[in-house]
């Protein structure tokens, strides 16, 4: 987190890179993956081995995520969430 004050300020940073791998996804019909969700993955999966990253390493591993990925771990928090049907009147 070299020269960033806080993840947020990184985040905004990298968010360019992030918006592109959505639209490239988006391209070949993966639309429900969110520039939230590869951020979420490569933070909790890649970043935290690595120390002193660099922001150009950061937008590489972006833009080279493999689609399998974060198509699995998306799934995978999908699986996870309580989905049933909503029948009250609120």
């Amino acid at each position: 987190m070299d020269g960033f004050t806080s993840l947020e300020q990184l985040y905004k940073r990298v968010k360019p890179a992030l918006k592109s791998k959505c639209k490239d996804l988006q391209r070949i019909g993966i639309d429900f993956v969110t520039e939230e969700d590869i951020w979420n993955y490569l933070k909790e999966n890649i970043w935290c081995k690595g120390n002193n990253l660099t922001l150009g390493e950061m937008v590489n591993d972006i833009m080279t995520l493999r689609n399998t990925d974060i198509i699995e771990y998306v799934q995978n928090i999908m699986k996870d969430m309580k989905r049933e049907v909503n029948v009250s009147n609120n």
